[in-house]
């Protein structure tokens, strides 16, 4: 009974450290990307997971797609392949370079 005691404890730290460490970030992520495929609008500036940079032209409900136009034209693509990061790391403003 005394191993019962000290194992239990340990098992359900182990719990909580796994649930703050793993599942609720990435849950947290999984929600965020949900936001940003969401709030996608016409004219936005977009870069796929594969780093295709692209302008938002059009969505298909249909497909559940983007369309969007890049330099070789217009290309369709999932809306989960748009890459959060990427995109607000794209339309972030740039910083002034200090002289």
């Amino acid at each position: 009974m005394a191993e019962l005691t000290g194992t239990l404890p340990m098992f359900l730290l182990i719990i909580v450290i796994m649930y703050f460490f793993m599942i609720r970030p990435q849950m947290k992520r999984q929600k965020q990307e949900k936001n940003f495929s969401a709030n996608l609008k016409k004219g936005d500036r977009v870069v796929t997971k594969s780093g295709m940079h692209g302008k938002v032209l059009d969505f298909s409900e249909k497909l559940d797609a983007v369309i969007i136009e890049t330099g070789a034209g217009k290309l369709t693509f999932d809306r989960a392949s748009i890459s959060v990061e990427l995109s607000n790391k794209l339309n972030a403003p740039k910083e002034e370079s200090k002289k």
